[in-house]
C-alpha cells in the first residue's frame, strides 16, 4: 500500500495533522519522520495497514529518538536531538488528528535518552544524554526536581507504581533512587567495582513492591530483585544468558520480559522467576529497544528504534518503534 503524507494546518501555538482511515482498513499507522528520512527510506507497509507520514522537520536532528505515551492515551512526548515535542492524538471513526502542542519547556532541553510518565500521569521524567535529570508535574510542567549531574549519561529509568520513587541507571554502570515527592536523591544502589547495573523497572502488582535490575559482571548477566523498603538485594537469577537491552513488566505484575542486544526475548513468571517463553532472533539479530505488554492480553510488542510509529487500532492507541523490519507481536502462554 503506498505511503501518504498527512495534511497539515499550522498556527503559532500548534500544528494539526489529519488523515483519513480508509473504510476497509483496521489500522492506520502514523510515521513520525524527518524530511530526509521520508525521502531516503523505502516504504514497507504491512498488509491491511494504511500508512501516513508526518514530517517533524527538514533536518536529521528532527527525527524522533524516543517516545512515551501519557497513561490517558491522548498525549505523547517525542524526543529528538534538539529536545522534546508534545503531541495530542484525537481519533474519530474515520480520521486521526495529530496536534503538535506548544511546550517551550520541553523543546529546549536538548537530546534526551529516557522518558517516563508516572502511572497516574501526574509526573513526567526525562533523562538526558548529558546526565541531566528533570522531573516535571504534568500537565503544567512545573519542575519538581532538576539535577544537572545525576549521571554521566542516562541508560534507563522507571517510576514506581505509587509515583513515589524513580530509579535511574547510568552508562557507567551506577544506579540511583530518587524521592520524587521530596525532589531529592535517596540512595545509590550498592555494587562492586566490577559490576554494572544496566536496565531497571519496578514491579506492578500492587502487593509487595520490588525493583528489577539487570547486572553485568564480566561475561555473566543476571536479573536482580531488590526490596524497595530498604533497597537491598533479595536474590538474582540468570534468565537470558546474554546482555539485556530492555526490561518490561506486565500491568498485572505477573510477568517480566527481557530483550537482548541480538534480538532474543524471553517472558518470565515473576512469582517463580522461571522462563515461560523464549524467542530467538525475532528482529533478525538487531537489538530490541523496547517491549510492551498489551493491557488485556498476554501479548508482547517488541521493537527497535530508528523511526517511531503510532498505530491506531479501532481508535485504541499503542506505540511501536521500528527500523527496517518494523514491529513484531508475539503471544506468550
Amino acid at each position: 500500500m503506498p505511503e501518504r503524507t498527512a495534511a497539515r494546518k499550522s498556527s503559532s501555538a500548534e500544528e494539526v495533522v489529519s488523515c483519513d482511515i480508509p473504510a476497509n482498513d483496521n489500522v492506520c499507522t502514523l510515521n513520525l519522520v524527518s524530511r530526509s528520512e521520508l525521502e531516503s527510506r523505502r516504504c514497507v507497509c504491512a498488509r491491511g495497514f494504511s500508512q501516513v507520514s508526518f514530517v517533524m522537520g527538514h533536518e536529521e536532528d528532527d527525527a524522533p529518538r524516543a517516545i512515551v505515551v501519557h497513561p490517558s492515551g491522548d498525549e505523547f512526548v517525542c524526543a529528538t536531538a534538539k529536545g522534546c515535542r508534545l503531541f495530542k492524538l484525537v481519533t474519530e471513526e474515520s480520521s486521526v488528528h495529530l496536534i503538535s502542542k506548544d511546550a517551550p519547556t520541553l523543546q529546549s532541553i536538548g537530546p534526551q535518552k529516557c522518558l517516563s510518565f508516572s502511572t497516574d500521569g501526574a509526573k513526567f521524567a526525562v533523562g538526558g544524554e548529558d546526565g541531566h535529570l528533570r522531573i516535571f508535574h504534568w500537565p503544567d510542567l512545573n519542575l519538581l526536581l532538576g539535577e544537572p549531574k545525576a549521571h554521566k549519561s542516562f541508560r534507563d529509568m522507571d517510576i514506581s507504581l505509587d509515583s513515589e520513587f524513580l530509579v535511574s541507571t547510568s552508562t557507567d554502570g551506577s544506579a540511583r533512587i530518587w524521592n520524587i515527592n521530596e525532589g531529592a536523591p535517596l540512595v545509590n544502589l550498592s555494587r562492586s567495582s566490577d559490576e554494572k547495573i544496566e536496565c531497571c523497572c519496578f514491579s506492578r502488582d500492587g502487593n509487595k513492591p520490588f525493583l528489577f535490575c539487570t547486572l553485568v559482571k564480566g561475561h555473566n548477566v543476571v536479573t536482580l530483585v531488590l526490596d524497595i523498603s530498604n533497597w537491598k538485594r533479595i536474590g538474582y537469577k540468570r534468565l537470558l544468558e546474554k546482555h539485556i537491552s530492555t526490561l518490561s513488566v506486565s500491568l498485572d505484575g505477573k510477568y517480566l520480559a527481557l530483550g537482548s542486544h541480538d534480538g532474543d526475548f524471553c517472558v518470565v513468571d515473576v512469582k517463580k522467576m522461571e522462563v515461560l517463553h523464549l524467542s530467538k532472533k525475532v528482529h533478525l539479530g538487531s537489538p530490541i529497544s523496547s517491549i510492551e505488554f498489551c493491557p488485556t492480553e498476554r501479548f508482547l510488542k517488541y521493537c527497535w528504534i530508528v523511526t517511531v510509529a503510532l498505530v491506531c487500532l479501532y481508535c485504541r492507541v499503542v506505540i511501536s518503534t521500528s527500523h527496517k523490519w518494523g514491529a513484531e507481536c508475539g503471544k506468550c502462554g
